[in-house]
């Protein structure tokens, strides 16, 4: 249950961070911080919330390729399983949907996967954005295309960018 919460600035824009004292359960763009922060009890800096937001200034500035933070991500069992394939997929790596499909023995639910990837709450983290089309090209990010490419830019080149608090 989402018990804090804090907006921090970042490269990428105002991240929400919710969760409680002992795990990560959202870090959502903009567009959600009503829903959360309505659900929170309240704003905090402490415990996961806190060694989340240290882990994502090292990320944002070339120093972090591997977030280790307790997560409770909610959502059904396909999706968790899922969301636990994302976390495989190697800093400045990308992979397909149907790859993830394939990854997870369904080989025909490429859609299925990407309408999972979709609904992961904690992206960035759960890198979401590692995913993109068949085809090679960039598809579908919560934060907008441009977004996705910025995280793809700093992972390929691990040009670093200073998060602000």
């Amino acid at each position: 249950m989402i018990e804090q919460w804090t907006v921090i600035s970042s490269p990428i824009g105002k991240l929400l961070i919710a969760g409680n004292e002992d795990a990560l359960i959202e870090l959502t763009f903009p567009c959600k911080l009503t829903a959360t922060q309505k659900r929170a009890k309240g704003t905090a800096t402490s415990g996961a919330i806190a060694a989340t937001i240290e882990q994502l200034a090292a990320y944002f500035a070339g120093k972090l390729r591997d977030f280790d933070l307790p997560l409770q991500p909610v959502g059904t069992p396909f999706q968790k399983r899922v969301w636990d394939e994302l976390l495989k997929i190697p800093y400045g790596e990308t992979t397909t949907y149907g790859e993830l499909a394939r990854r997870l023995g369904t080989p025909n639910a490429a859609r299925a996967v990407g309408a999972a990837n979709g609904r992961n709450p904690i992206p960035v983290i759960v890198p979401c954005h590692r995913v993109i089309g068949s085809n090679g090209a960039l598809t579908g990010f919560g934060g907008g295309l441009p977004t996705k490419r910025k995280l793809l830019d700093l992972e390929q080149a691990s040009q670093p960018f200073a998060l602000k608090g």
